[in-house]
């Protein structure tokens, strides 16, 4: 049986004897040798991430301006940050857009530029008091300016992450990437055999005051992150370190199109080989490690699983969805997940990184709730109409236009033989038509429909409405046969409705 303390370990990095492996080369001593003899060779396995992590920020403080002001609102090259905390103190969160420049630009480039050294415009406005009676200020400042820039992320270096497509017919912008129509592409994140957590499922050795590589920075495990979800696999940190010593290379701004601003930050997590279990642990590989493809085409909580997958069938650049080969891309930057985990097995085995084990363990057994929502949102199925008349593809314009004024529904979905959903035809279609001589119903029929399920929330639906300029929508079932219709009509009656009840409440 190994045993080693963490004592032992630190005098080894002192004199220069200590053994250190990155986690992906663990994996290969691990089944070369086995769990035991692994922990007799090996002192320290260094893990690394280097993702997108929007729950990122920083704490700085100004110093005082003469004569003084106790900001109100503070913007960063026009990115605003929280300033309740003290008179020149503010929060600027990595996710927060430019009131300017939108999503091209956010915290995280401030947060990026600042460790770059570039200046940057402040401005602040206050109420004004007898103590802090300045009521505006603007300067310019670098991060030598600042007399503290501390990041406190609140979520980072996740267990593992769930994978991401799309199976609607349009393209979704979402915080995991860009997301083609129809099953296109699998997006992904998380380092797999190198991410920190993996290497450490029962949180032996990493926790408060666990001493981490924080992106170019020592940093510190505050502790649990926010949503941490140890049961479901998918736990959290939160860390801290300061921002004066962090690298450029190691911490990056970016934007995900059409979603918003993000931060890339460089986390890696040593983790001391105090015995064979621990060595067993970190020799895990991609092959082992599993996550759940979800389709964000259906915008609810409860996404529905398409498939179970391991890391290495992502990384592999191709996985089968539903029969089809859907091409798979990283978030995350392998390249810099495995620089950040040799740059820290650089700084062990120089002496310049000595190991901290945690105060206490992360907990083991906490789940991530969902929000309360005591004001429910009305649903499709709560307003859409059931009795929906539909048409042939193969029928004629005639055939449309007849459905039409018997139904006296102003848009029809046009069906299959075997009654899937391939397209819409409204009244205006069958004017322009009859205007134009065509005949076959084929011909004038939209086919890229914009279409929701009964379970979607309304607010949804109208966003899509409007998006798109439309006034109703085909409510189908997942095999696309169409079973209700959902109209701007109904939603206005519905609403009304609601809010003469909320308004004879108040009476």
């Amino acid at each position: 049986m190994v045993e080693k303390s963490i004592e032992e370990i630190n005098e080894r990095i002192r004199d220069g004897s200590v053994c250190v492996v990155t986690a992906d080369r663990m994996s290969e001593i691990v089944e070369e040798l086995g769990a035991e003899k692994a922990a007799r060779e090996v002192d320290v396995v260094t893990t690394g991430t280097f993702g997108p992590m929007c729950s990122s920020g920083v704490f700085i403080n100004f110093g005082h301006a003469d004569p003084p002001i106790k900001m109100q609102r503070v913007w960063l090259n026009e990115v605003e940050a929280y300033t309740g905390i003290a008179a020149v103190d503010a929060y600027l969160g990595a996710a927060q857009l430019s009131e300017d420049k939108g999503e091209e630009y956010g915290g995280g480039h401030v947060i990026e530029d600042l460790v770059s050294g570039k200046q940057i415009e402040m401005r602040a406005t206050a109420y004004g008091t007898d103590c802090y009676p300045r009521k505006e200020i603007e300067t310019t400042l670098t991060m030598e300016d600042l007399n503290q820039a501390i990041m406190v992320n609140p979520r980072n270096a996740s267990q593992r992450y769930i994978a991401a497509t799309n199976s609607t017919d349009r393209t979704l912008y979402t915080y995991m990437g860009t997301l083609l129509p129809n099953y296109r592409n699998v997006n992904y994140s998380g380092s797999g055999a190198l991410s920190p957590l993996i290497n450490d499922p029962e949180f032996e050795t990493i926790g408060p005051g666990t001493r981490i590589f924080l992106s170019g920075a020592r940093g510190y495990v505050v502790g649990a992150g926010t949503q941490h979800n140890p049961v479901s696999r998918f736990a959290t940190l939160m860390v801290t370190g300061n921002l004066k010593d962090m690298e450029p290379e190691f911490l990056r701004g970016a934007t995900f199109f059409g979603y918003g601003v993000t931060l890339y930050v460089g986390i890696g997590i040593p983790i001391p080989i105090l015995n064979e279990r621990i060595a067993k642990n970190t020799g895990i590989i991609d092959a082992e490690i599993k996550t759940e493809v979800l389709d964000y085409g259906i915008c609810r909580r409860d996404r529905p699983v398409l498939r179970e997958v391991t890391y290495e069938e992502l990384k592999s650049g191709m996985i089968e969805i539903e029969g089809k080969e859907v091409p798979t891309s990283p978030l995350s930057s392998f390249y810099m997940a495995d620089r950040v985990a040799k740059e820290l097995k650089r700084r062990i085995e120089t002496g310049e990184f000595l190991l901290a084990l945690p105060s206490e363990r992360l907990p083991r057994d906490t789940i991530f709730r969902p929000m309360k929502q005591t004001k429910e949102l009305p649903l499709v199925k709560d307003v859409m109409i059931k009795e929906v008349k539909t048409i042939s593809e193969k029928a004629t314009i005639a055939d449309a236009a007849k459905l039409i004024m018997d139904t006296q529904f102003t848009h029809i979905p046009v069906v299959t033989d075997d009654g899937r959903l391939s397209g819409i035809v409204t009244a205006w279609d069958i004017s322009t038509a009859v205007a134009q001589r065509h005949e076959g119903l084929a011909e004038i029929m939209t086919r890229r429909v914009i279409t929701t399920d009964e379970n979607e929330p309304l607010e949804l639906v109208i966003r899509k409405l409007e998006r798109y300029n439309i006034s109703a929508l085909p409510v189908i079932n997942r095999e696309r046969r169409v079973i209700g219709m959902v109209t701007s009509d109904e939603i206005s009656k519905l609403i009304g409705k609601r809010r003469k009840w909320e308004w004879k409440l108040r009476l």
